[in-house]
């Protein structure tokens, strides 16, 4: 079973939150994810690999659920974030994985601290030419910042999209055209809601990644064995005959398929395995509760402060409140927010909601309840179908749906008569970017609601 976890991590006297998956047992296996995305693109990577390391893959800093790093930062700081990650979660020395630009994160780290690894496997390595760094320019990570009225929405849906089938993604032309091109809806929304976390932090971790120095250790350098792969249809699989002399143990290799990438490189992180992971630390004021019944088998996300005598349950279609105070703890109700959504598509009962959170307040030791009122209006017109289609229209759609929640109740009464009083600022995009993408994520908004007016 995958895990998640927060850990503070101290640098120069100030704290930054760090999230991270964690799965299996044994020697540990850093992961780390490329950009923009974050450590969810590995859960069935590692589901596999768990069954041979305690495999833990933080969300790099400004992506999914971890802060930003400060300032500009450049890519030694990013490599020296994961030393700041090792030392607080207490690990002096382990095995890492990287794709892409995950890979040039972890080989600068193991540039900078050589000591902390002894073994790395990289499924592609950058090695731009000045030809190519000219035509990504500035063209390649335009800023990314939420408009009015979701104009930014129907970019990133394409930007996203057409990625697979060109690269760069802005050069529309046969000459860039990939082999791997899709139109998937459920791939695409997958990254589209890991940018819609990132915001435009994700200039600054792709940025670096970007600009940072391409070469690998020297041919005399002291460095653990690393393995370099690339499969058929991977656009740095021409980059394996850039990489020139390697040092002592670093071996690249072209292979055929993701499949055989991840089978050689899971024989070469096998290859030099280090102790058992002992038992890892984490935050007190939020986390992941493991919640097992009929219907739901999953995580459910908590915040607050620990032995807090009240949990506050949010509204449908809404997340984790913010602005809890000392006695009260918060959750994203099942298919909301970080938690994880019911089992299946099956009817639920006001049962169902109440078995998880009496198991909730079991766990975390509340017992008083608040809930939130339901909003006015009609289950199905409140709440209608939001699943990903192949033009991306379920985003725009998405974003009418929050502005106008903010203009009329119900939302959908358009009108004079259903005319609410309103802070303007409550239409600024970057509060209506907020309540998007909690509306995204409230997959089980009408259930909740349909079974919280029928309670007992």
């Amino acid at each position: 079973m995958i895990t998640r976890h927060f850990i503070d991590v101290l640098k120069d006297g100030k704290k930054r939150r760090v999230h991270y998956r964690k799965a299996g047992s044994g020697p540990i296996l850093l992961m780390v994810h490329q950009s923009p995305r974050s450590s969810k693109e590995y859960e069935l990577l590692m589901e596999k690999w768990s069954a041979h390391f305690t495999c833990i893959a933080p969300d790099t800093p400004g992506f999914g659920q971890s802060d930003a790093l400060p300032g500009n930062p450049e890519i030694n700081q990013y490599a020296d974030a994961l030393i700041n990650l090792l030392d607080a979660l207490k690990i002096e020395k382990c095995a890492a994985y990287g794709f892409h630009s995950g890979g040039i994160i972890l080989v600068t780290a193991v540039k900078r601290h050589a000591n902390r690894f002894s073994v790395l496997a990289v499924g592609g390595y950058a090695i731009w030419s000045e030809e190519e760094m000219t035509l990504f320019s500035d063209s390649y990570l335009p800023e990314f910042h939420p408009s009015d009225y979701g104009e930014h929405l129907t970019w990133l849906w394409n930007r996203i999209l057409e990625q697979t089938w060109f690269f760069p993604w802005f050069a529309a032309d046969q000459d860039h055209r990939l082999s791997v091109a899709h139109d998937d809806p459920e791939r695409v929304d997958a990254v589209v809601r890991e940018m819609l976390d990132a915001g435009n932090a994700y200039q600054a971790g792709y940025g670096a990644v970007l600009s940072a120095p391409k070469d690998i250790p020297g041919v005399d350098a002291d460095v653990p064995p690393c393995l370099i792969s690339a499969y058929n249809g991977d656009p740095l699989q021409e980059h394996i005959d850039r990489l020139g002399e390697l040092p002592p143990r670093w071996l690249a290799k072209k292979v055929t398929s993701p499949e055989e990438h991840q089978t050689v490189s899971l024989e070469h992180l096998l290859a030099h395995v280090q102790p058992a992971a002992n038992k890892l630390p984490e935050v007190q004021d939020a986390g992941f509760i493991s919640i097992h019944s009929n219907k739901f088998e999953g995580l459910i996300h908590w915040r607050g402060t620990k032995g807090a005598d009240t949990l506050v349950i949010h509204a449908p279609a809404k997340n984790c409140p913010k602005n809890l105070n000392a006695q009260q703890i918060g959750i994203d109700l099942p298919g909301h927010g970080l938690s994880d959504d019911w089992i299946n598509d099956a009817p639920l009962q006001w049962a169902d909601w109440q078995f998880v959170i009496d198991a909730i307040c079991s766990k975390l030791g509340t017992t008083n309840l608040v809930f939130n009122a339901l909003p006015k209006g009609e289950p199905n017109k409140l709440y209608p179908n939001l699943e990903p289609d192949r033009f991306g229209n379920y985003l725009t759609k998405a974003w009418q749906i929050v502005r106008a929640q903010h203009v009329f109740d119900p939302w959908y009464e358009a009108n004079s008569t259903h005319a609410i009083a309103f802070d303007p600022e409550s239409l600024s995009p970057e509060k209506l970017a907020e309540n998007h993408l909690a509306l995204l994520n409230a997959r089980s908004a009408k259930a909740y609601h349909l079974a919280f007016q029928d309670r007992p």
